[in-house]
């Protein structure tokens, strides 16, 4: 494994109550799951991906891609939903390069561009992560070195402190403001967690 090396990890084993009874991860958005959506532009800047579900999840996701052109492998929670800094904790533990992008299945808009350029800006550093607008760090649209951010998640959770933003005071994180991006869609950081919501992104879709 290179030190540059690039891999995907696509976050999927929250309950998504929000969203109501279906699982979000395998909803399709204007025939396409949402899941497929996020590694068909994953598969864009890697070739390899890890997918964090739950047990239960895994048989709908594995139909949902089948015929990827990605290399999947799959990292099920040993407990399931215990918040997206565990989910980003089993991800990166299974990743087989120095390097992850890790985005959540609910952000079927990622643009890979942006990925590329993450990947760039975390290199020699533990992670390039962008703050948006409203000041929010947006975590599940990022890049981590998979080994000291995993480590960094195992620390937290075992202090007890859920939150993402806390395994950030145990790595080196470049902070990308959003005004720095040029030709970013806008829409590139939406999370679709209502059917309300992905009603509206099917509109602009067919629009």
């Amino acid at each position: 494994m290179t030190d540059d090396s690039r891999a995907g990890v696509v976050l999927a084993g929250g309950f998504s109550t929000r969203f109501g009874e279906a699982d979000k991860a395998v909803a399709e958005l204007a025939g396409t799951p949402m899941i497929r959506r996020v590694v068909d532009r994953l598969g864009r800047v890697v070739d390899d991906c890890v997918i964090n579900c739950r047990d239960d999840q895994r048989e709908a996701i594995e139909t949902a891609l089948e015929g990827s052109d990605v290399n999947l492998t799959y990292a099920t929670d040993p407990e399931p939903d215990l918040g997206p800094l565990a989910g980003i904790r089993v991800g990166l533990e299974a990743v087989d390069a120095a390097y992850a992008a890790v985005v959540a299945c609910d952000m079927p808009h990622v643009d890979p561009a942006l990925l590329e350029d993450l990947f760039e800006r975390a290199r020699g550093r533990d992670a390039a992560v962008v703050t948006l607008e409203d000041g929010w760090y947006q975590t599940t649209q990022a890049v981590y070195r998979a080994d000291a951010m995993a480590r960094a998640c195992e620390i937290a959770l075992e202090e007890g402190d859920g939150r993402i933003v806390t395994a950030f005071d145990r790595i080196d994180v470049e902070l990308v403001e959003e005004s720095e991006l040029e030709g970013v869609p806008d829409h590139t950081f939406e999370s679709i967690d209502t059917q309300a919501a992905l009603r509206e992104a099917e509109r602009r879709l067919e629009g």
